[in-house]
């Protein structure tokens, strides 16, 4: 069973950036799709960023498109997501998820693999 866990996370200045990193254990993602959400209590996740098993294609939520880059590096069994300009609005818990699939599942549902989480906080 492919084990995840996030690290990276932090309380940052706004317009700043910070890159998060998920390293998986126990297993390869190179077949598996892998992605990034998000959550603050009280509300459910929300899709941020994905990429499919080889790394080459990518999704983005409106939100986040062109201030964030995911990454996923299959010799290091790693994914990560370079955020640049980061707004308060971005604050949250940050999730990386896995699922074998060829595709970018965007929802919950979609992943069956999970993290613990890591704490983002942007400051105005």
């Amino acid at each position: 069973q492919v084990h995840l866990v996030e690290s990276g996370g932090g309380l940052v200045q706004a317009g700043s950036s910070l890159t998060l990193s998920c390293a998986a254990s126990g297993g390869t993602l190179s077949s598996y799709a892998a992605a990034w959400f998000r959550g603050i209590l009280g509300k459910e996740r929300e899709f941020v960023a994905g990429a499919d098993w080889s790394g080459e294609e990518t999704a983005y939520s409106d939100a986040v498109k062109g201030r964030f880059t995911i990454s996923k590096n299959n010799a290091e069994n790693s994914v990560y997501l370079l955020m640049n300009n980061l707004i308060t609005e971005d604050t949250a818990d940050y999730y990386c998820a896995a699922v074998s699939a060829l595709d970018i599942p965007t929802t919950l549902g979609g992943y069956n693999l999970w993290g613990q989480g890591t704490q983002v906080t942007v400051a105005s």
